[in-house]
């Protein structure tokens, strides 16, 4: 295509391992080459897919016509600090972009416990972290620019095309090339962080009084056991009691991950003994408390493969939603070796988002690559579609457009602004068609 270069056709594959795809790679390294290499997409009827760093468990970023990778896109870095403000690329991941506003005294206001996405995706696919008063990534966005299915280049806020804006924000890469992005800000802050191990029927009997006296809240249930870790993050204003660093390598790099992987390659050649190792798992995580920069108590290495599915659903809904997964497991042929992840997030009105006018209550299931999953998660799936779930974009589902219509009230607003900005479908692919219609 003009004005880049591309590669031959590079085989590709995502984090988890389980979507692969060959395509030519497309690198341009300004606005300008994604509008040319766009709109002769568009005049041939091609299509191009663009990727992020692969941290999606769906096919979301397989697609049947070239790869767009942005990591080379040059966009100025802008930062205000009075107004709280940072501008850029939409390829910069968030590991980089929590660096850069460190070192400028700032800070995102959440985040989820992985760092390695990229801005664009991380948005694009309705990440998101903990904490009843803080709504997913999306919701930070102050801006965007993006380059349309007709190659125009497009300056969205609330102010700015605010429609466009509201469902550009969670798009999967449907609407456009997301090349930059303006992202709201917080003063850099402190977290004190938690963690300890509780009873689950405890656990859920004070979420009302968790959610409602701590920052951010989540637990994890241990199948098979009635045990769960607690983890609460609330913000302080001293880093007082940093984490000593052999305590980080012990529980976050040994026992969350070298032991934890070599349980679940144990519980996957011996699943009898899974039971069990839940049992020891869920006691040999000890009580906790520390404090550190904000970045550094949200995320955390994930080096233990695994596929996942995720549900948003009404917050009131998770005590039945979390019986009828514990009837689940015990009916499987099968073993679950991962805990069950419960987050909380508040409600906003981004048109794709899964807390698109509700507080949320998210449920993660989580299985070790090389066990099965999809009936642990296709039972889950009926009982949360029941309940009004919405699944997360960028993890395991088979809802189709048919099923997900009538589960976001701006469904048909959004299918609008599609044919709108891309009018010749140069960003579909076989899974937009079958998730989006």
């Amino acid at each position: 295509m003009p004005g880049s270069s591309a590669s031959d056709a590079t085989a590709w594959s995502n984090w988890a391992g389980n979507q692969h795809s060959t395509a030519t790679v497309l690198r341009p390294t300004s606005v300008t080459e994604v509008v040319e290499q766009v709109r002769s997409a568009a005049e041939t009827g091609a299509r191009i897919r663009p990727v992020g760093s692969g941290h999606s468990f769906t096919p979301v970023a397989v697609g049947d016509g070239s790869r767009m990778d942005l990591a080379g896109l040059a966009i100025d870095v802008q930062v205000d600090v009075d107004r709280r403000l940072v501008t850029v690329p939409a390829g910069m991941t968030l590991r980089q972009l929590n660096a850069l506003l460190a070192s400028h005294g700032l800070a995102l206001p959440n985040l989820g416990d992985i760092d390695a996405q990229t801005v664009a995706g991380a948005i694009s696919t309705g990440t998101h972290g903990t904490g009843a008063a803080y709504g997913g990534l999306a919701t930070f966005v102050a801006a965007l620019t993006l380059v349309t299915g007709t190659g125009e280049v497009l300056h969205c806020s609330a102010d700015e095309h605010p429609d466009v804006f509201d469902a550009a924000r969670i798009s999967l890469g449907a609407l456009g090339v997301l090349v930059e992005v303006t992202l709201r800000c917080v003063d850099a802050f402190v977290l004190r962080a938690h963690e300890r191990p509780a009873a689950l029927d405890a656990v859920l009997a004070d979420l009302p009084d968790l959610i409602g006296t701590h920052d951010h809240v989540e637990f994890f249930w241990f199948p098979y056991s009635s045990q769960a870790q607690l983890k609460v993050n609330d913000r302080v204003p001293d880093d007082d009691r940093p984490l000593p660093r052999w305590r980080g390598w012990l529980d976050d790099d040994f026992l969350a991950n070298t032991v934890f992987a070599g349980a679940c390659r144990l519980g996957r050649a011996m699943p009898a003994l899974v039971p069990t190792i839940s049992a020891v798992s869920a006691r040999a995580l000890s009580e906790r408390v520390y404090t550190g920069r904000s970045d550094t108590v949200f995320c955390t290495p994930r080096r233990v493969r695994f596929v996942e599915m995720e549900y948003a659903l009404p917050r009131d809904a998770l005590p039945e939603a979390l019986d009828a997964l514990r009837r689940i497991i015990d009916r499987l042929p099968f073993r679950v070796l991962f805990p069950v992840e419960v987050r909380f997030t508040a409600a906003d009105q981004i048109w794709l988002s899964h807390s698109y006018g509700r507080e949320s209550a998210y449920v993660a299931l989580h299985q070790y690559v090389g066990m099965p999953y999809e009936p642990y998660f296709r039972a889950f799936e009926q009982v949360a579609t029941e309940l009004g779930g919405r699944p997360h974009w960028g993890k395991l589902h088979w809802r189709d457009a048919a099923s997900l219509a009538d589960a976001y009230p701006r469904w048909h607003d959004f299918h609008r602004i599609r044919t709108h900005l891309d009018p010749h479908r140069t960003f579909t692919t076989p899974h937009l068609t079958a998730l989006l219609g």
